[in-house]
């Protein structure tokens, strides 16, 4: 490939800091680099917030270069305090050993581990065996405290409580990369936009020790048109672990978007080309949702494999009908040959918008909608889990629905596993 995957993360909205812009597209224009993005293993699975650098490792690995992926054994007995208003929960190391082990499995299904393509690496191998002493006076002697404050992840931290375990991990997190200098020729790190006073503090590590050039990238914080954090939906975090969301609930994720994310999402969690994201992402109402569907399938293919993509895509279209496009629009080859049986149309009623902007009670909305006949049918259907809007479910009888959960002015409610009601407001 001629391309530079430089001008690729750029043009799909992967960067957002970079230490040096200029030299970082040379150098990976002139050479095969080793370049490494850190995860912690907090949780026994990955969730979508992890997608973005994982995305970009495979964009670069495509384009030749050499992903290294750290797993946290170490830094995890710590706790990044990025992005976080109060300490983390400490985890056992028993714990950490069955996250490690779970997320490891994970990486390979988005990462070449083949001879020569890619490493995974545990940073507990060094840094558990460090002497505090030598630590301090080989490494501790080129951090200023004053600087380390500067840097977001501790300012914003400074009110509610910074820890001096805490304190150190921007320390540990520069010794990863300076020991991955020395020991693997790495020379960018790439990771979230919070973790850049850490990345900072390695690049100059990095320099100050070893009289050499590095750098590092970060990725922009996704959100969504709330502004909330990507990768939250009511019933909590999306997992990539097919146990934890199934991929039909994964697919629905993608496919209920708001449409102004579409353009944004179909370039960091799609490998289609850019000029068909960019067409998809000028579609209007209801054409959209022909491009959500192309969302939907497409990030549930490279995380669930292609045959899970698909049932999940004709479960969907079972339920909820096709995207009916006015006109022709475009079309990505990989739904276009999916042959979908009849679809049945889901009975709907109509509702005054004004009542939702005020905000409808769930066990009044399934009420009125007549999948339930009285106020305590539906506590007893929430309580037995067999509650949903537009596939979430709903698990709180004093949840209040507004008008944050529509999706084309209307909501799909469902009780149980077959009875259905799409809600239109007006």
């Amino acid at each position: 490939m001629n391309e530079n995957v430089f001008d690729i993360l750029k043009e799909r909205g992967f960067i957002y800091q970079c230490t040096d812009e200029d030299a970082v597209k040379e150098v990976l224009g002139r050479q095969k680099v080793k370049f490494y993005i850190g995860f912690d293993p907090t949780a026994i699975s990955l969730q979508i917030g992890n997608l973005v650098p994982i995305m970009a490792m495979m964009h670069m690995q495509r384009y030749g270069h050499f992903p290294i992926v750290i797993i946290g054994g170490g830094t995890a007995l710590v706790g990044d305090p990025s992005g976080k208003t109060e300490m983390r929960q400490m985890l056992m190391l028993e714990q950490i050993k069955e996250n490690m082990e779970a997320q490891k499995r994970q990486f390979a299904k988005y990462i070449d581990f083949g001879e020569n393509k890619a490493l995974m690496l545990n940073n507990a191998n060094w840094l558990v065996q460090l002497n505090y002493i030598e630590l301090l006076r080989d490494i501790g002697r080129h951090f200023s405290v004053n600087r380390m404050l500067t840097a977001e992840s501790y300012k914003s931290r400074l009110e509610t409580g910074l820890s001096f375990l805490e304190f150190n991990y921007m320390i540990l997190q520069a010794y990863d990369f300076y020991k991955l200098t020395t020991d693997y020729e790495c020379i960018l790190q790439m990771g979230g936009q919070d973790q850049w006073g850490n990345i900072v503090a390695g690049v100059d590590l990095i320099r100050r020790m070893l009289s050499k050039e590095v750098y590092g990238l970060t990725f922009p914080l996704i959100v969504n048109a709330q502004g909330q954090k990507f990768g939250k939906s009511v019933a909590g975090a999306i997992w990539l672990d097919a146990l934890k969301t199934n991929p039909f609930e994964y697919y629905q994720f993608w496919r209920n978007v708001d449409d102004v994310e579409v353009e944004k999402l179909l370039g960091l969690f799609t490998f289609l080309p850019m000029d068909e994201v960019r067409q998809l992402g000028q579609l209007k109402a209801p054409e959209i949702n022909r491009a959500k569907e192309i969302l939907a399938f497409e990030a549930t293919k490279i995380s669930h494999g292609e045959p899970a993509a698909v049932e999940a895509f004709k479960s969907a279209v079972s339920q909820f009908g096709l995207a009916d496009p006015k006109g022709e629009i475009p079309t990505s080859s990989s739904i276009k040959a999916i042959q979908v049986a009849p679809t049945q149309a889901i009975p709907g009623i109509e509702l005054s918008l004004s009542e939702l902007e005020q905000g409808i009670g769930i066990v009044a909305l399934f009420v009125k909608s007549g999948l339930c006949h009285s106020n305590s049918d539906a506590r007893r259907l929430i309580s037995q889990g067999g509650a949903y809007v537009n596939e979430q479910p709903m698990t709180d009888f004093n949840m209040t629905i507004t008008v944050n959960y529509l999706k084309d002015n209307s909501l799909i409610l469902r009780a149980g596993k077959k009875r259905y009601k799409q809600v239109f407001f007006k």
